[in-house]
């Protein structure tokens, strides 16, 4: 399983449910298409928090906010 999933719910509750399950966060950040995106420090944890969101996870392309100015 990757690190990363899509979830269809805010930054502060997916930080909040992290909490709960003792989940370490790599990376957060709210998609540009609703919700948010979460990476975590290992496969293990992102099963864990996959798990508890159940069908709020977001599957299929999801469109990222971009973190960084590109450079032509």
């Amino acid at each position: 399983m990757s690190r990363a999933i899509n979830v269809n719910a805010t930054q502060e509750h997916v930080l909040a449910t992290c909490t709960k399950h003792k989940a370490t966060v790599s990376v957060i950040e709210s998609l540009h298409s609703g919700g948010t995106r979460v990476v975590f420090k290992n496969a293990h944890d992102a099963a864990v928090v996959a798990k508890a969101y159940g069908s709020k996870l977001l599957t299929g392309e999801v469109t990222r906010t971009p973190m960084r100015l590109r450079h032509n």
